[in-house]
């Protein structure tokens, strides 16, 4: 073969292999593309085709279901943050030409999570992204890693590896590592640089202010708007805090009629920004209005001022003209009829007052004063109830006295240090110590050492309501009403405290020795005053509800939210929103119930309590309105339940487990050995243990 035939074949070759090249990074991102979509629906159908398998009407008995059950769930959260220093948070801005910003947004607007910003929330992203470079072979993100920084890849070539294993490149603009934006977790993979490449950058605090500062200046300045309306003046602060985040935003042209004298109409708007002037035209003797004739000037209205009140008191007959001012409109905030009926009503209704607390609080205190004596080294070790990422709960008992025994919860100082969750840890004391529910587990009292702070609580042997249902796989309407109850009283007295549990699940209810159900765990328990919302992204992600996902500040309607999912895996074996990792969990719950849908067995009465627990808008859902959780004690789905009984304890409950002594751990899942004891820790954060 001649040279020149040789040159001819190795630039054939050479460009055969660069068009290979090329075509293998264009099905790599068409993979990348599909897996994306397959992620979507992935967890809907074979979940779908699992429960299929679930239609018998037992307990969860007979022939053994092809479903396995869900892996216990873990509760997260971020470093708690005072409201007041998110609004004093400066962020730093980095100015950009036009065409980079629109990439950025591009891949943002992609992204199944982040495409649920505001404009302005956006914008301020973009604003404060920072430029990153890397040459080829250099590492972004070591799988194991914890990581503050969600990219954006705005070129090069990039390579994600598993347990490693090199899974796809990434080669377009695209977002990676959202995750970390919401909490301090884990990386699930590394993320290598193939070619030198550029990406935009911002951190897990900076992406927090942005959300979280236009949320609290949106609830507070319409706050501030309703409290100067006599007409809600008298409302409690609960009300017009639902209220505010009921108002819709409008906006009207120069001398566009907002409102039109004689027409009929059941909205209340409130200036927000511009002005409306009013006119009104000559009335008839007949009650006609006079259309012929120019309407008469009687004043302008700016911002903070008010109009259209009387339709919320059933006037809807308009009796003037509001029009949009000149020169730029007006913009205004408006509350419609159905809305304010919805959540002004009797408000006695809100919540049960108990008469008995004080009664109860002494009852509990006599306990508190019984159990005085006891110190950490009179307790005896008898084994393990639990095991979760704080600590243990040891079954313990007095070391002269084999009947009476504790659950002794002892959470490692240094782990809640390293996490940053003092706030919470405190929170579960102080919460527990207070409450005293028949369906809450009791806290004796607390103790203190250079590793670890102890709760001294009551032992309910009947064991987590997570393994009976795992045990079961699923639980008939009967056997889910009666244990639903049980949370929905102990969700009543919490609320009636202004307290809210934020972490509902199987996993945190457990049965005392007569098989009563009652709420565990209050690591994530937090009391919220009338009308304001808190802020810190925690829970589990299966039960977490879209206005915690998205950080627009929350409140007690994320329990009503985590009730319905509690229904329906109780009922069903799995959560609705139950996918292989964090992300693609929380970006289904934004899709809301109907991309997940109901398997056949649940009725249809059951479908709807869920549906309007699961409402995306907090302010929508049932229990959190005029009628409070009587709502959902009088929901069709618990037609005929004895709720007296319960209240009462004379209500016999569907498992009642064997429990021989105040020793017998019979009923909890066998738990590794402690690995070592942890450092000592001695800041001094829990004086009050």
């Amino acid at each position: 073969m001649s040279t020149d035939n040789l040159k001819q074949l190795v630039e054939k070759q050479t460009a055969e292999i660069a068009a290979l090249k090329s075509e293998l990074l264009a099905r790599d991102s068409r993979i990348a593309d599909l897996t994306g979509l397959l992620d979507k629906y992935q967890s809907v159908f074979s979940r779908q085709t699992n429960q299929m398998n679930l239609i018998s009407d037992g307990l969860g008995g007979g022939t053994t279901p092809s479903i396995k059950p869900r892996k216990r769930g873990i509760g997260i959260s971020a470093e708690p943050e005072d409201a007041s220093k998110i609004m004093t948070h400066e962020l730093k801005r980095y100015p950009k030409p036009n065409d980079v910003r629109k990439i950025i947004k591009q891949a943002i607007m992609e992204n199944d999570f982040l495409n649920h910003l505001a404009q302005d929330q956006l914008n301020n992203l973009i604003d404060c992204m920072y430029l990153i470079a890397h040459r080829a072979g250099e590492t972004l993100i070591n799988e194991g890693d914890f990581g503050d920084l969600v990219y954006v890849l705005f070129d090069g070539v990039l390579e994600i590896w598993k347990d490693g294993v090199k899974v796809r490149d990434v080669n377009k603009c695209t977002v990676l590592g959202e995750l970390a934006v919401l909490y301090n977790c884990e990386r699930t993979a590394t993320v290598k640089a193939a070619t030198a490449c550029r990406l935009w950058a911002i951190d897990r605090k900076s992406f927090q202010t942005i959300l979280r500062k236009k949320n609290i200046q949106r609830l507070q300045s319409r706050l501030a708007f309703l409290k100067s309306v006599p007409t809600f003046h008298d409302l409690p602060d609960t009300t017009l805090s639902q209220m505010a985040d009921k108002l819709v935003e409008v906006r009207y042209a120069p001398n566009e009629y907002v409102i039109r004298q004689g027409a009929r109409g059941d909205n209340f708007y409130i200036v927000c920004q511009g002005q409306v002037d009013v006119t009104m035209q000559e009335v008839e003797k007949s009650g006609e209005i006079n259309t012929s004739t120019k309407p008469k000037f009687i004043r302008t209205l700016g911002r903070g001022e008010w109009f259209g009140e009387m339709a919320l008191k059933g006037d809807t007959l308009r009796t003037a003209n509001i029009v949009a001012g000149e020169p730029d409109g007006v913009t205004c905030l408006t509350l419609d009829l159905d809305s304010y009926n919805a959540l002004i009503g009797d408000l006695e209704t809100l919540q049960r007052h108990y008469a008995d607390l004080k009664i109860r609080q002494a009852s509990k205190l006599d306990d508190r004063t019984r159990f005085a004596h006891v110190l950490l080294e009179n307790l005896k070790t008898i084994g393990t109830m639990g095991v979760g990422g704080f600590g243990r709960v040891e079954l313990v008992k007095l070391n002269n006295d084999d009947s009476l025994s504790f659950a002794l919860k002892k959470m490692k100082k240094s782990h809640i240090v390293r996490t940053k969750q003092q706030e919470h840890v405190i929170n579960e004391k102080t919460i527990l110590l207070e409450v005293n529910s028949e369906f809450i587990v009791k806290l004796w009292k607390t103790f203190r050492d250079s590793k670890y702070v102890y709760l001294l609580m009551e032992p309910c042997l009947g064991g987590e309501l997570w393994t009976l249902l795992r045990d079961q796989f699923f639980f008939n309407e009967t056997t889910t009403q009666f244990y639903v109850a049980c949370v929905v009283e102990a969700l009543d007295y919490l609320h009636s405290l202004n307290i809210i549990f934020r972490d509902l699940k199987p996993e945190n209810l457990i049965l005392d020795n007569e098989g009563y159900c009652k709420l565990t765990d209050f690591g994530f328990a937090k009391r919220v005053p009338n009308g304001s919302k808190t802020w810190t992204f925690c829970g589990t992600p299966e039960y977490m509800a879209p206005e915690v996902i998205l950080n627009k500040g929350h409140d007690s309607a994320v329990d009503f939210w985590s009730l319905g999912i509690l229904i329906y895996e109780l009922l069903t074996g799995l959560p609705p929103f139950d996918c292989p990792d964090a992300m693609r969990t929380y970006n289904l719950i934004l899709k809301g119930l109907d991309a997940v849908g109901f398997p056949p067995k649940v009725t249809r009465n059951a479908q709807n309590l869920i549906r309007k627990l699961c409402r995306d808008s907090s302010m929508e859902r049932f229990g959190y309105g005029k009628g409070g959780i009587r709502e959902v004690e009088k929901h069709v789905w618990f037609e005929g339940f004895d709720w007296k009984g319960l209240q009462k304890r004379v209500l016999e409950p569907p498992y009642r487990r064997q429990v021989d002594s105040q020793q017998d751990l019979r009923n909890f899942d066998k738990c590794p050995e402690d690995k070592g004891e942890p450092p000592d820790e001695s800041s001094g954060w829990d004086a009050s243990f």
